[in-house]
């Protein structure tokens, strides 16, 4: 037997045809009738998905436009906040800018009355401590009531650095030591020259002989007073006309740390005053406070040490004014700067007796601070930027 090429697949169909042939008309009415339901039955089923379909994309729609409202007013809501905050810190700055103006205009009454005899006597006692203590070079007795106002100069250098002018003599000469560690001292004859020049293009750069670090350096009656880079800390006295250096000593503090917190590059921050020179460090054996030294500008010997009450977390700088040192602190995530602890050496103020003195919220934390006793105005270096403050004065034991 041979197999027809073709004609292999066409015999199912044709036995089907012969099948249905054979059926009778009823079987085959029924037949039709049972492939009809069978049929309406799967276009039901395919209609009631399609229904289904459409419900669950209109559900999802509505759920996606609901979420997109909810996140919308969130938003809104966020913003509203952010605001209220702004306008709140706003407004927290304006009240202590008005109590410190309140607080220079109207002193407060003693509560009682105050024996005119027995203050002599007081102020007569802590004199004598003083003399006891520390003897005054002057009879200075200014102490900070609060910042006057603050000019924001400009921008140069990096985030850290040190600007300052001679704080002895009338010179106007701007020294800038930018970064935290170099060799190159920046001097601009005027602020004017200073403020108009673009970087240090207008600058004299004096090459110092020994490479310097940290941020507390001096410029005191006509030298340069600088920390030198290195494991053994030495101040360095450079004489700026003569470009020589004149003098250099070994501070005399074992196992040192840095003396700020916030600003762990200073180990040894120098600072000038009415009084002269001084040296704010701090050492492993009283590792949570910062120390004090009373330095000879001429010799550089150190003169009297003191163990202050001021903690090294979170203070950022500091500066001298009449013998009383000012501890700015901060927080590591930068906020406002406020002079949170004092010390005088000769015990004529206390924490209590002193202002708390907010400075203006700026860009971040200061990495230096200096005084200028001719000029009563702080010179601080805030990321970057050179700034001004002009400070109220008062006297201590004024009653």
């Amino acid at each position: 037997k041979m197999a027809i090429p073709g004609r292999t697949m066409a015999v199912p169909s044709l036995l089907l045809f012969t099948a249905l042939l054979s059926l009778s008309c009823a079987q085959q009415q029924a037949l039709l009738e049972y492939l009809e339901r069978r049929l309406l039955a799967i276009e039901d089923r395919i209609s009631l998905w399609h229904d289904q379909t459409n419900r669950y994309a209109t559900e999802l729609r509505e759920f996606k436009q609901q979420i997109v409202g909810l996140l919308e007013n969130v938003e809104k809501e966020r913003e509203g906040l952010r605001s209220d905050l702004e306008n709140t810190n706003t407004r927290v700055d304006r009240i202590e800018r008005e109590m410190d103006y309140l607080e220079t205009q109207n002193h407060s009454p003693p509560c009682v009355e105050v024996d005119e005899k027995l203050v002599e006597q007081q102020v007569t006692n802590v004199k004598e401590k003083q003399k006891d203590k520390y003897d005054k070079l002057t009879d200075c007795r200014d102490m900070i009531s609060s910042i006057k106002a603050m000019k924001i100069l400009k921008r140069m250098g990096g985030p850290k650095g040190t600007w300052t002018k001679d704080t002895k003599t009338a010179s106007e000469k701007v020294y800038i030591f930018n970064g935290t560690m170099g060799e190159t001292l920046y001097e601009f004859s005027t602020i004017r020259e200073f403020t108009s020049s673009s970087g240090i293009s207008k600058a004299k750069q004096i090459k110092l002989p020994f490479p310097w670090g940290g941020m507390g350096h001096i410029v005191y009656n006509g030298y340069a007073y600088y920390v030198k880079e290195g494991k053994e800390f030495q101040v360095i006295k450079y004489d700026l006309k003569n470009e020589t250096v004149v003098d250099s000593a070994v501070f005399p503090a074992e196992e040192q740390v840095p003396v700020y917190g916030l600003s762990p590059e200073t180990y040894i921050d120098l600072a000038a005053d009415e009084e002269g020179l001084w040296a704010l460090y701090a050492t492993k054996e009283n590792e949570k406070n910062i120390c004090l030294a009373k330095m000879d500008p001429r010799t550089l010997d150190i003169e009297q040490m003191w163990d202050t009450p001021c903690q090294r977390e979170n203070a950022e700088a500091a500066f001298v004014i009449c013998g009383t040192v000012y501890v700015v602190y901060n927080t590591k995530l930068a906020s406002r700067s406020r002079v949170q602890c004092v010390f005088d050496v000769s015990d004529m103020v206390t924490n209590e007796d002193a202002p708390l003195v907010y400075f203006p919220k700026r860009y971040g934390s200061h990495s230096s601070l200096k005084y200028n006793p001719r000029e009563k105005q702080i010179y601080a270096w805030d990321d970057g930027y050179q700034i001004f403050y002009k400070l109220n004065m008062k006297k201590k034991l004024e009653v």
